[in-house]
């Protein structure tokens, strides 16, 4: 994957929808967690800071896949504030470089890697994770990410039955709505986030809440709970009981949980969890760890979001882009 030539990539969120499929995106997924359990992958710390002005955060990531994909940066914010004005709460920019060269390959719009790949992360994680005969969906949130997350489940589950839950009942609605058309699933807009997770055996949270809106007491027996927005200390989108009724607590990356993830920082400084306790997906993947032992086993994953994720979809864009002749 050298590149041959100065021609530099410049792809918008459209053509990165257009180029990297759901399938495609999953694919890249179980490839950047496999490389992380296998110890190939090169992932420095990533840098995450909170606005000492609003609650906004930015972030930055650098990560490299392996040998014959270059490094891959993100520079970009999670903004909040933005919802209520109807914009996307996540900004990135993305850069590729050559990996015999250095030279710049591809500048890319990193919200749409960024949707992309989260969703397909989980989509990995619930098919890791959860009972093979899941086919009803918990969606807590209405924004891009929760429909992001519906869609990719259905890639690998046969998902039948979806229940919405946010805030705004229009926006639940709307999604419903959407669902229900896209994926020809019942999906149904609920009034509480109880009801939307009691009794199903898979549930998504896809918010950026700072206080939990999934709680253990709801939790069926064989329930997969997936968590995306608990990306930083201070957002927890589940309660201390998911953590202590999980008979395995997933993350994308130990070490980055306990310094990221919100509930998984407060399970280790109260002594609910040490640090052994966390499992993290690339082990399951590549059978060194075990996630699920038991159908009624309750399994929590908390992803905060790795370079790595970004590296491996951006080189399945670029790769694809190639195959288009685009470049």
């Amino acid at each position: 994957m050298t590149d041959t030539d100065d021609v530099v990539l410049y792809l918008s969120g459209h053509q990165v929808t257009q180029l990297l499929s759901i399938d495609a995106a999953i694919a890249s997924q179980r490839v950047a967690f496999t490389a992380l359990g296998d110890g190939t992958a090169d992932v420095p710390g990533k840098i995450m800071e909170p606005s000492g002005f609003d609650d906004s955060v930015v972030l930055a990531y650098v990560a490299r896949l392996s040998a014959d994909t270059g490094a891959v940066a993100k520079f970009g914010s999670v903004n909040p504030g933005n919802a209520a004005a109807g914009l996307p709460t996540v900004h990135a920019v993305i850069n590729a470089l050559d990996p015999v060269t250095g030279r710049l390959v591809a500048v890319m719009d990193g919200t749409a890697v960024t949707t992309l790949r989260t969703a397909a992360g989980s989509a990995v994680a619930f098919d890791a994770l959860a009972t093979a005969d899941s086919a009803e969906l918990g969606l807590i949130g209405s924004g891009t990410q929760a429909l992001a997350h519906a869609r990719a489940v259905a890639r690998v589950r046969d998902l039948r039955a979806v229940r919405v839950w946010s805030p705004t009942p229009a926006r639940r609605e709307r999604a419903a709505g959407l669902l229900a058309a896209e994926l020809g699933i019942a999906a149904k807009a609920v009034a509480s986030a109880e009801e939307a997770v009691s009794g199903l055996p898979m549930v998504a949270a896809c918010t950026l809440s700072s206080t939990p809106v999934v709680r253990g007491e709801w939790l069926a027996p064989g329930c997969t709970v997936v968590s995306v927005g608990s990306f930083e200390r201070t957002r927890s989108e589940v309660d201390a009981e998911v953590v202590r009724r999980a008979a395995a607590v997933v993350v994308d990356d130990p070490d980055t949980a306990a310094s990221h993830a919100g509930p998984v920082v407060d399970a280790l400084r109260s002594g609910l969890l040490a640090a052994e306790d966390l499992i993290p997906l690339g082990g399951v993947l590549t059978g060194r760890r075990e996630g699920r032992t038991s159908p009624d086993d309750i399994v929590y994953y908390n992803s905060v979001g790795l370079g790595i994720q970004d590296a491996a979809a951006a080189w399945a864009v670029i790769d694809a882009a190639r195959k288009a002749g685009l470049g």
